[in-house]
């Protein structure tokens, strides 16, 4: 059992920085759900300003804030369409329809994260009694399932078009769209543009405590306010939270290319074991995905004996794991971790 821990689960593992924790013990508070938390508004204003957008609304989680923003662009009995790999299918408890009563009509994600148009246009239901309403396209930016993969702009931008040729509204679950954003050498506001709302996490690689931002029109967020508070997210004195999150947005964001430079050492390294299979041409952002080879070894098993050594990684299928790199992680630790998955591959 080793003593050395290199926790590549995920990037929510991260721990608030001194300067986070600074801002958040001075924070300058108050009444959120009355309008009266300076940095809660604070927070709301500089994400808007980031994404491009006139509103932001700060909520607890990446899934409320999907789940406000489903809420908001739709109605009882009315139908969105995403991918088949979406987070939001995936991993938020099908929040949707248990909440919200919207129908998710799911088509396949490519393995870059895309969903091809031509799929999304025959998904939208015509104008019938017996279809629920198609109302809302939602994508994500970084796909987490598809490799980490970044939806660059041009590809965003024909997804609006389509969108407005059958009056349908885009939501972006952006909860890395900072990582998305650095690995295409764009801005976020460029890749928030196209969307009609926009959700970003503070609390992944931009290691806040907790919450993300939606953002949106001044109307949209408005609304989604409301959504916010039928879930149980209307927060009192949250500054305390929000300062950490400012922090995120002015410091953070800015070291991101540090996290995709260590995935891709990692990636590198796992091509050259001969247990290990790994597309290092899909490795653009933090997310490494990589495969176990031995028989005796499948990913709950690898998984197991890498914790053993210290290495904690997260087994997503039988034989695939998943590495997510992040502010605690360095090349040492990178290098460590190689070691130690040629020792136990061997």
């Amino acid at each position: 059992m080793s003593n050395r821990r290199v926790d590549l689960r995920s990037d929510t593992i991260t721990l608030p920085t001194s300067s986070m924790r600074q801002a958040m013990a001075t924070a300058e508070v108050g009444d959120d759900v009355f309008g009266e938390d300076p940095t809660v508004r604070r927070l709301e204003e500089l994400a808007a300003e980031r994404l491009g957008k006139e509103a932001g609304l700060f909520v607890a989680s990446g899934t409320m804030a999907n789940l406000v923003s489903q809420l908001t662009h739709c109605g009882r009995g009315d139908e969105m369409v995403l991918g088949d790999q979406a987070h939001i299918f995936y991993y938020e408890q099908g929040g949707s329809a248990a909440v919200g009563s919207i129908h998710p009509r799911t088509v396949p994600n490519q393995p870059d994260g895309k969903i091809l148009l031509e799929d999304i246009e025959a998904a939208i239901r015509p104008d019938n009694v017996h279809f629920p309403r198609t109302r809302l396209i939602v994508l994500e930016n970084t796909h987490n399932r598809c490799y980490g993969s970044p939806l660059d702009t041009a590809y965003l931008q024909s997804i609006r078009q389509l969108a407005r040729r059958f009056g349908l509204k885009v939501h972006v679950d952006g909860a890395r769209l900072f990582n998305a954003a650095v690995a295409l050498g764009v801005t976020a506001a460029e890749l928030a543009a196209p969307a009609d709302s926009i959700s970003i996490c503070l609390s992944k690689g931009l290691a806040a405590p907790v919450g993300s931002v939606v953002c949106g029109t001044r109307k949209f967020i408005e609304k989604a306010r409301r959504a916010r508070k039928v879930l149980g997210g209307g927060m009192r004195q949250a500054g305390v939270l929000a300062a950490a999150g400012i922090v995120a947005l002015t410091e953070m964001t800015l070291r991101l290319p540090e996290d995709h430079a260590t995935a891709r050492r990692l990636a590198e390294g796992l091509a050259e074991s001969r247990g290990i299979s790994i597309d290092i041409g899909r490795v653009k952002t933090n997310i490494v995905f990589f495969d176990s080879k031995i028989d005796h070894l499948p990913a709950d098993r690898l998984s197991a004996v890498l914790a053993a050594e210290g290495i904690h990684v997260l087994p997503t299928g039988k034989h695939r794991l998943r590495a997510v790199t992040h502010y605690h992680i360095t090349a040492e630790d990178i290098d460590y971790t190689l070691k130690i998955v040629d020792k136990v591959t061997a």
